[in-house]
């Protein structure tokens, strides 16, 4: 019953979802007169009527089948249009054709039913109130779910509008990576050739590819386990070492249960990196950062400290038009992904530096199929 020849290629897509546009309109017209039929001949042989009623019964429903077609080619054409001119055009339409479903249903009874009726000029318009109030229901029927389709379509389409901005949205923040990192690491990469490092040069190259690939493939909202994030992290990390050397001390707590949890791609990253610059970076003697995560209960914890000067880091960050990014955009993207607030937490670790604590849902790659396929 929708009008599909000017739908625009998303609306057009959007709306095939709901109904498939061939099958829709003759399902419902062939369901629905169906239904209207055989209600009319068992109403008939409850109220005393021969077997044999049966082939006026379905003259009438073809009649008002294809009459109903008429009305179809009609209306479509008037959807649009003013809520007042359909209505005109609803009882112009219902007026004419009343009468002449009238018509056919008493020539069709008096011919297969009842031969010996002898036929006066208003018999034949003995149906026309019952056929008006049948074409009036068909017509509701037609324009009410018309319009449902139609709404749902355009609910359909704001959704799909908001899930692309959700989306951009997420790309905008797995994106928007530090330049100073990859700036810093072409820069030792060309210091390692300059000295004739040339092995150590082609190791880091190799590695900084590894996580470039995967920093640009991988989806935005998509979930890897917390195992998976910890091994790029780490080719991250043998990046800095080569800078760094010793000053940059690495620890890791994971036990095997907690290495199985999800959580969004790259989401550890901009932590370290932030880790690196605010307490690695300025101290001659360089530093630790510790990464832990523990499962509790349908929690996953993750627990990222560091040596440097603690939450007056951050503060600087934030005055700065140029730096504080990755807590920042740590803490949209859990918004983002899960909805919640509050799933990074901040606060001076002991005996001095920065503690950075994430609470995430706990859960598995097992438990994220089941979900789709539900």
């Amino acid at each position: 019953m929708v009008d599909w020849q000017n739908r625009s290629p998303l609306g057009r897509e959007v709306a095939m979802t709901a109904f498939h546009k061939p099958t829709l309109f003759w399902v419902l017209q062939a369901v629905g007169w169906t239904a209207y039929g055989l209600v009319r001949y068992l109403n008939g042989i409850v109220n005393g009527k021969e077997l044999h009623y049966i082939y006026p019964t379905i003259a009438g429903t073809v009649a008002g089948f294809l009459l109903s077609l008429v009305m179809w080619s009609v209306y479509r054409g008037i959807r649009h249009k003013s809520p007042v001119l359909i209505v005109l055009v609803a009882i112009v339409m219902i007026v004419v054709l009343a009468p002449i479903y009238s018509v056919i249903e008493v020539v069709a009874y008096a011919s297969f039913y009842e031969p010996e009726w002898l036929l006066k000029p208003w018999d034949y318009l003995t149906n026309t109130m019952f056929d008006a109030y049948i074409l009036t229901g068909w017509t509701g029927l037609y324009f009410g779910i018309s319009y449902y389709l139609l709404l749902q379509q355009q609910k359909e389409k704001a959704l799909r509008a908001q899930s692309l901005a959700h989306q951009a949205q997420l790309k905008m923040l797995r994106y928007q990576l530090n330049p100073h990192f990859l700036f810093n690491t072409l820069n030792a990469i060309s210091t390692l050739v300059l000295d004739d490092q040339g092995r150590t040069a082609g190791d880091m190259i190799s590695r900084l590819s590894s996580f470039l690939r995967y920093t640009l493939v991988g989806e935005p909202t998509e979930k890897v386990p917390l195992k998976q994030e910890l091994h790029v992290l780490g080719l991250y990390l043998d990046i800095e070492k080569v800078r760094f050397g010793d000053r940059l001390q690495i620890r890791m707590d994971v036990p095997e249960d907690a290495g199985r949890g999800l959580i969004p791609s790259l989401l550890l990253q901009p932590l370290v990196e932030n880790a690196i610059k605010y307490a690695i970076a300025p101290s001659e003697t360089g530093g630790a950062i510790e990464i832990a995560a523990r499962r509790e209960g349908d929690r996953l914890v993750i627990r990222l400290t560091d040596t440097g000067p603690g939450l007056a880091a951050v503060s600087h960050a934030r005055e700065s038009t140029s730096s504080g990014v990755g807590i920042a955009n740590t803490r949209e993207r859990l918004f983002q992904i899960y909805g919640e607030r509050d799933l990074l937490r901040l606060e001076n670790h002991q005996p001095r530096g920065l503690a950075v604590t994430i609470t995430l849902p706990f859960e598995t790659a097992a438990a994220e199929k089941i979900r789709g396929a539900a």
